[in-house]
């Protein structure tokens, strides 16, 4: 039985060791060479951190593109992010849904019920999405020209400016970063 035990225990003591200090400060490490120490990319509009780039904010004014709906704790909050973990049958969750569209088109009265996609009235995964699809920015164009008074065509523009391709050309889809747009749409004459 001596046999069996003691290697098993010095190799739980190694593997602690090795798994909970060894690693973790190497982990660190690396994030010290990272940009921002590790603390994420932060965001500054006239040298005030305005939020973070990778993770989402709450935008609900007319005069701003919406994000994507959040269900991580209180609103985009990055220490709790979640999912809603229900399913597409589930009955909150389609209430849920449906209270996403008929606000959506309380703001966007333009707008067919069928042309709004899905991600400005569904959760992401993490609930912390930070960008939305060229789609879900351009259906919310006639709004937002309406309340600024200014044209379609100069929002279009500016859309067309802020999307980001996929990573090497393939990996993922075209997407905008919601923050960032609000920005330039702030900046614009």
């Amino acid at each position: 039985m001596k046999q069996h035990i003691l290697p098993a225990l010095r190799l739980t003591l190694v593997s602690v060791f090795f798994f909970c200090v060894l690693y973790t400060l190497l982990i660190w490490g690396i994030a010290q060479a990272a940009p921002n120490k590790g603390q994420g990319e932060t965001v500054s509009v006239n040298g005030k951190v305005v939020g973070y780039a990778l993770e989402g904010q709450s935008f609900t004014k007319d005069k701003y593109f919406w994000s994507r709906p959040s269900k991580a704790g209180n609103g985009y909050d990055a220490t709790s992010g979640s999912g809603s973990n229900k399913g597409p049958s589930n009955p909150d969750y389609l209430a849920d849904v449906q209270s996403h569209i008929d606000s959506f088109m309380v703001h966007n009265p333009d707008v067919k019920k069928s042309d709004i996609p899905s991600e400005l009235v569904t959760y992401s995964g993490s609930g912390l999405d930070p960008d939305i699809s060229p789609n879900a920015a351009y259906v919310q164009v006639a709004r937002i020209a309406k309340i600024r008074n200014i044209s379609e065509d100069k929002i279009d523009e500016l859309i067309v400016n802020n999307i980001q391709k996929p990573l090497f050309g393939f990996f993922g889809m075209d997407k905008i970063n919601v923050l960032q747009l609000n920005i330039a749409l702030d900046n614009l004459k």
